[in-house]
């Protein structure tokens, strides 16, 4: 493996006398009490991201408490600090948006803090991979602790859980079918407590991811924010990530090819969200890794989703914790998984997956011979809309729009989709397919989740549940619906979308992976010309970075300068 543990001397601040620097740096931490014996053993980092803005995130002082019991029982010595906490609905324009600015954050906190090993405790949706992007650039052992989901709620008599419940039920107060005296009190119920959200949102897929990863101790995914089991995997997190500093097992011997052909493989069977690969994009590009969208494609033939879990399913995270979580799913994937895998543990994930023994009788995950949906969730179309790939949650989808052709009615951007969505006099029929343009990395900025389109109110009230939508946008997880997500290049740049009107006829064919505009080359071309796009810009600060360097959804939506400066790899291989 690496070098030994370097304690205090790491990255010692330069003041032109070493011997100094580090005497000065031992005199001021002993200010807070520490002693030479406590000083001389393996430091490990703990990242702080509690906030009063992500209840996600609640149970942080206890999961710092208890990550910091286990260092100490297994002889380190936690430190633990502060950075950018993150919140879906707490954060504008998007969480996107800040998504690359905590794992800068991150990534230069580990670095210019002297520690052996750091544990990343994240949750929301893009503090996890903020984190696992920060942590691969910095390359010190690094290991991951999700702060678990939150407990499901009861409306009625009928289970209710964020957040895939709040956008039925909020279809339904928009269609009329519910009151606003019902609306509040489901409001009342949907998060029952903090931790994030209790399906197979973005949040619970990259927690499933990480684990496939191998980048947290074995079930680390599913226990929820509240529990005991919780707090005792956070103890296991801080002594394993001792371990890891004594035996200098750094992040790139376990963020690799295989470990990311794992995770594509377990994001397909849980039916994940359709962030998650553009998460799993960016992680990997800081490791040098491409992810080869046509090589998932494939993988999603021979993966089925089998956990049955909303919005792909009926159940929730508490539910898939009891029935044995990630070992049970790793254990019906076992044919279809890179063993060779090796994990923060320092044994490879064959080995785990014997360790975790023989299942038991449930029904949240699935037989690989009785998937809830015969492919992976997600599919990769292509097309002259899309020459560079766009997105569909095939799994929560409705079958009979899947393969489908209509007239195109086009939003310029969200302002425009808010100004006449819920308009009486809007111009648009069940079988149209709804296109939102500039909402992708640069239109917006940030590719907020407003690929989610609302069903116009007018076709609501008429009980239309689902049409199809088509943009260069994000959707959270937690939704569900015919929808076509990440149109590559992005309206903002000049990307075909840009060029569609209303009236034209878009065919959708996910049995064919195709989403095309039905207008000519010559056609698309003339509407360029007569209309170039002026790609947005900023006078200063954050934005103005944002603008100049973030890429397409194809590479993950980071800064282009972030990326590891040498591709060594890709996944699938």
């Amino acid at each position: 493996m690496s070098e030994a543990p370097k304690r205090l001397k790491k990255g010692l601040t330069n003041y032109g006398d070493q011997g100094f620097s580090l005497f000065l740096r031992k005199a001021f931490i002993k200010g807070a009490g520490y002693t030479d014996d406590a000083l001389d053993r393996p430091v490990i980092g703990i990242t702080n991201t509690g906030s009063s803005y992500n209840p996600c995130h609640g149970n942080m002082p206890q999961l710092i408490e208890a990550v910091k019991r286990g260092i100490m029982l297994a002889g380190g010595l936690p430190m633990d600090f502060p950075t950018i906490s993150v919140h879906e609905s707490f954060s504008a324009p998007t969480s996107m948006y800040l998504r690359n600015l905590m794992s800068m954050d991150t990534e230069e906190m580990v670095r210019a803090q002297p520690m052996d090993a750091v544990v990343l405790i994240g949750g929301c949706d893009k503090t996890v991979p903020a984190q696992l992007m920060g942590a691969a650039s910095a390359g010190i052992p690094a290991i991951q602790l999700v702060t678990g989901s939150m407990l499901t709620g009861s409306h009625r008599s009928e289970r209710v859980g964020a957040c895939t419940d709040c956008r039925r039920y909020w279809g339904k107060f928009r269609a009329e079918e519910i009151d606003a005296e019902e609306i509040a009190e489901v409001n009342n119920q949907l998060v029952a407590s903090v931790g994030t959200c209790s399906v197979m949102g973005t949040a619970s897929t990259m927690a499933c991811v990480a684990e496939a990863l191998g980048m947290t101790v074995p079930g680390g995914a599913s226990p929820p924010a509240v529990t005991a089991d919780r707090i005792r995997i956070a103890e296991q997190t801080g002594a394993q990530a001792v371990e890891l500093a004594r035996q200098g097992l750094t992040i790139d011997k376990i963020l690799t090819p295989a470990a990311f052909e794992n995770a594509l493989r377990v994001l397909l069977a849980i039916g994940g969200s359709t962030n998650g690969i553009v998460h799993l994009t960016a992680i990997a590009g800081r490791m040098g890794i491409d992810i080869d969208l046509a090589g998932m494609d494939r993988m999603g033939t021979e993966t089925p989703v089998l956990v049955d879990l909303k919005p792909s399913g009926q159940h929730y995270m508490e539910d898939f914790h009891k029935a044995g979580g990630m070992a049970t799913l790793l254990r019906e994937l076992k044919p279809l998984l890179r063993l060779e895998a090796l994990t923060v543990t320092g044994r490879t994930l064959g080995e785990e997956m014997e360790r975790a023994g023989s299942g038991f009788a449930q029904e949240v995950v699935r037989p690989l011979g009785n998937p809830i949906y015969p492919q992976g969730g997600l599919a990769v179309l292509r097309g002259n809309l899309a020459p560079g790939g766009a997105i569909i949650k095939q799994s929560a989808a409705d079958p009979k729009l899947m393969e489908h052709e209509g007239r195109a009615v086009v939003f310029e951007n969200s302002a425009d989709l808010a100004g006449r969505i819920d308009s009486d006099a809007l111009d648009v029929k069940a079988d149209d397919v709804l296109v939102l343009k500039n909402i992708g990395p640069k239109g917006a900025p940030g590719m907020p989740e407003a690929g989610y389109i609302p069903i116009p109110r007018k076709l609501a009230r008429a009980g239309v549940k689902d049409i199809v939508r088509v943009s260069d946008g994000r959707m959270s997880g937690t939704a569900f619906g015919t929808i076509v997500l990440h149109v590559t290049p992005e309206a903002a740049v000049g990307g075909p979308l840009a060029h569609v009107r209303n009236g034209d006829r878009i065919r959708l064919s996910v049995k064919n992976r195709e989403i095309a505009l039905l207008v000519s080359d010559e056609e698309l071309a003339r509407r360029a010309a007569e209309n170039p796009v002026v790609e947005p810009t900023a006078e200063r600060g954050y934005r103005k970075l944002f603008l100049q360097t973030v890429t397409q959804a194809d590479k993950g939506v980071d800064f282009d300068f972030l990326r590891a400066p040498r591709s060594v790899g890709k996944a699938p291989e």
